[in-house]
């Protein structure tokens, strides 16, 4: 097991009603604007989180999860029984995933390369949910010198890292504004479905 692309996984109407729960999660923790450690820079990305945890960032406290929204002090909302259900399905992890990160990408945002190490269980893979614009996502080995690989991510598109890719180094090019419709205000909803603890 390793990067494993499963292009179209979510049909329309799996999109559309996945996105109705997102609206009530954003709803409930509204989407903010992450800065980075020690420089404080902000994001190009505004995020928020369901799950019993969240992943969460700032200048003085630096990248880490906690059970909590930054600015609402409210626990995050539960995660959407569908994204439950594709974990189980795709994944076949014996223990459910406890963050979900949602992040909103506008045209003009971007993601560099990055490994998500945060977590005690990196045998847990981590799943990525695509909807709306189509993203250009590359994905390379452990270290910044190994190649890359380019794939178009469209609005339903599902991406695990796993097993040797697990800390695969990853990223958001560029998003390609209008090529979906399923965002009535445009851009990209990237989900990323994480395990954080080890299963006891």
């Amino acid at each position: 097991m390793g990067l494993e692309f499963l292009p179209g996984k979510l049909r329309r109407e799996q999109q559309v009603t996945l996105l109705r729960a997102l609206r009530d999660v954003m709803d409930e923790a509204p989407l903010f604007t992450p800065t980075m450690p020690r420089s404080g820079k902000p994001m190009s990305v505004r995020m928020t989180n369901c799950g019993p945890l969240g992943w969460v960032t700032d200048k003085e406290r630096g990248y880490r999860y906690q059970a909590t929204h930054p600015i609402t002090g409210r626990p995050w909302p539960a995660m959407p029984q569908m994204l439950l259900h594709l974990w189980d399905e795709v994944t076949r992890y014996r223990a459910p995933p406890e963050a979900c990160l949602v992040n909103y990408y506008d045209d003009d945002a971007k993601m560099g390369l990055h490994q998500d190490k945060d977590e005690e269980d990196f045998d847990a893979p981590v799943l990525s949910v695509s909807l709306g614009d189509t993203a250009i996502f590359r994905a390379g080995g452990r270290s910044r010198r190994d190649p890359t690989r380019r794939f178009e991510l469209e609005s339903g598109d599902v991406v695990m890292l796993g097993g040797e890719d697990r800390l695969a180094l990853h990223g958001i090019d560029r998003v390609l504004a209008g090529t979906s419709d399923l965002l009535p205000e445009g851009g990209r909803i990237n989900l990323t479905l994480r395990r954080v603890t080890k299963p006891g």
